[in-house]
């Protein structure tokens, strides 16, 4: 458990790192005037990558039986692309560098969560996921601060968080030995195949579970994904604090919520032997707080919503995956599964960076924003209410 920690931590510090400074950073010095459209095509486009890639890998990883090559592949071959993507002078650059990079950590992403499902019992799945779930806090602050740190020096920014994700690799496939599994069975041909891969979604609570993740990761990544320019256009700051330096605070703010929300959540899941009540209430939570930043653009009301909004996501994270872990249809299959539960984590980040900067650009500002994010997620907390199979 402690290894997926680390490796799941890197992950999500090379995406919030990335994602949350280094990227919009890097495109507002190339495209001040478009920053807000530019971000939003490129993020669009290479969230395109990482929905295709991510179940692709997940069902090659169930064939071939192993998770650690994938593991260890993906997260060297991300490397390689932070790298390129450091060393781009053009916006065009910076999303076939994005788009690289999303590619082949989704294909280390799909084989690091198939370990769940693969080697920890139903019963400890909350736990699991919990610690799983730290990832986001503990990664997430990790990658923020050392893009924060590198902003003014983004080649150097890249090629640390692309060190430690290559890293984490290395450590969880030399420490954690891939005992091969039997793939699924051989022989279907592309159509069957192509029905297989998509086969969990007929399963009724299953696709409950991807539509209320969805919606509530799509409010999530519509106002997140724009923080940095939140901060810049948006927010009354106090004097001599830049909008990256107010990420540093902001992030660890909420990932220390997030972390203890994550840990509350899941531990409490396993011990009551109840989901829903945790899924559903803290992504309502998580769409109310939505709110504080339109009633006060202020510091003091973005760090409110900073800590609240970590709380709400953080338990819906961890228990919900604990959720879709107990609902996957079979076994044998989980990666592949899984990686169909992930294009409701890649998916709406296609459209959200489209919806929200075609958003702040129709109604010249960000608190619409706010609001149809939070909506979202309401809706989110509803799609949990059908599924059976869990309590």
């Amino acid at each position: 458990m402690l290894l997926l920690l680390v490796a799941n931590s890197a992950l999500m510090a090379v995406y919030m790192g990335v994602g949350s400074v280094l990227l919009p950073t890097q495109i507002a010095d190339l495209d001040p005037v478009h920053k807000v459209s530019v971000l939003g095509v490129v993020g669009g486009v290479s969230a395109v990558f990482a929905t295709a890639f991510n179940p692709i890998a997940g069902a090659l990883s169930d064939r071939t039986g192993r998770r650690n090559p994938w593991i260890l592949g993906g997260a060297l071959a991300s490397l390689a692309g932070l790298v390129l993507l450091g060393q781009a002078g053009t916006v065009l650059l910076v999303g076939v560098g994005w788009c690289l990079v999303q590619a082949t950590m989704n294909v280390y992403q799909a084989a690091v969560t198939a370990v769940v499902p693969d080697r920890i019992p139903a019963g400890r799945r909350g736990t699991a996921s919990a610690l799983v779930g730290l990832a986001l806090p503990v990664g997430g602050t990790t990658g923020v601060m050392i893009a924060s740190w590198t902003a003014d020096r983004p080649a150097v920014g890249y090629l640390v968080l692309g060190l430690v994700a290559a890293g984490a690799a290395v450590l969880l496939t030399a420490c954690c030995r891939d005992v091969p599994r039997p793939g699924p069975a051989a022989g279907p041909g592309k159509r069957e195949r192509l029905a297989a891969f998509l086969s969990a979604l007929a399963v009724h609570d299953f696709r409950w579970a991807f539509i209320g993740r969805a919606l509530l990761v799509l409010g999530y990544f519509s106002v997140v994904g724009y923080q940095l320019y939140i901060l810049d256009d948006h927010i009354s700051l106090p004097d001599g604090l830049s909008p990256a330096g107010a990420m540093a605070v902001l992030t660890p703010v909420s990932m220390a919520a997030m972390a203890l929300s994550t840990v509350v959540g899941g531990l409490l899941s396993d011990r009551w032997d109840r989901r829903k009540v945790f899924v559903g209430a803290s992504a309502a939570f998580a769409g109310s707080v939505m709110v504080i930043p339109v009633i006060s653009p202020t510091w003091g009301g973005m760090l409110a919503f900073s800590a609240l909004n970590g709380l709400g996501f953080g338990c819906f994270m961890a228990v919900d995956t604990a959720v879709v872990t107990l609902v996957l249809p079979r076994a044998e299959d989980a990666a592949r599964d899984m990686g169909v539960l992930n294009i409701a984590n890649a998916g709406p980040q296609i459209v959200a960076p489209f919806v929200a900067s075609a958003i702040v650009t129709a109604f010249g500002g960000y608190t619409p924003l706010f609001l149809i994010g939070g909506a979202l997620s309401l809706l989110g907390a509803l799609a949990i209410l059908p599924i059976r199979g869990v309590r």
